[in-house]
């Protein structure tokens, strides 16, 4: 009897255990819809060894290019301010982005804004800060915000619920001579814990995400 309760907790951990590894990217059921294609994408580890789901075109290398032009990175779909985040969080957050990816591929290769004419040895980016359609179950509605801005309750050790926060980022490179993808990649980070539900979402919550982006756009081969 008692070997038999070892072995149905045992099971159960290697559960949770799982479980969790499985958290650590996207679900399908978390995808926005914002890329045309989520068919071809296949775990992959991104530069600094975060795990990412990614789609590669044969034979795609980036050094191939000399200019990009970005297009507007905003939330798809938009979204609403909320109790825990506010219209001025989410301007800081989209402008804390645009900024630093546009700055991080600057390094790299000569960026162009939205709407000027690409020439020859050119990629598009397309990114956004994603909408989710969370099916967690025990989640009350001060728990979920719909922009991709997950706050989710975990009990600790102590009994108290700690929150933490996800960000989900969806983006793509075209080739503006063919206008075809040449690279597909979901990407969810975790920001900073909130300590309850009446804690605010401040572009420090999850600024550390997008550093780590940054720093695989530079490391990116």
């Amino acid at each position: 009897m008692q070997r038999s309760r070892l072995v149905v907790i045992g099971s159960l951990l290697c559960a949770v255990l799982l479980a969790g590894c499985a958290s650590k990217v996207t679900e399908p059921e978390q995808y926005s819809g914002f890329l045309a294609d989520y068919s071809q994408l296949q775990p992959a580890t991104s530069a600094t060894g975060q795990p990412v789901l990614r789609w590669l075109a044969p034979g795609f290398n980036f050094d191939n290019y000399q200019h990009m032009i970005v297009q507007e990175i905003g939330f798809y779909p938009t979204p609403s301010p909320s109790e825990q985040i506010g219209a001025p969080a989410l301007n800081q957050l989209q402008t804390y982005t645009s900024e630093q990816v546009k700055a991080a591929f600057g390094r790299r290769i000569q960026v162009h804004e939205e709407g000027t004419k690409p020439g020859p040895q050119t990629l598009i980016l397309r990114a956004a800060i994603t909408g989710v359609d969370t099916k967690a179950e025990g989640l009350k509605p001060y728990e979920v915000i719909p922009i991709a801005l997950v706050v989710a309750a975990t009990t600790s050790a102590t009994g108290a619920r700690d929150r933490t926060t996800e960000l989900f980022v969806e983006a793509e490179l075209l080739d503006a001579s063919t206008g075809q993808p040449v690279l597909r990649v979901v990407r969810k980070g975790y920001g900073k814990e909130l300590e309850n539900k009446e804690a605010q979402v401040t572009l420090a919550t999850l600024k550390g995400v997008i550093d780590g982006i940054v720093r695989d756009i530079e490391k990116f081969e």
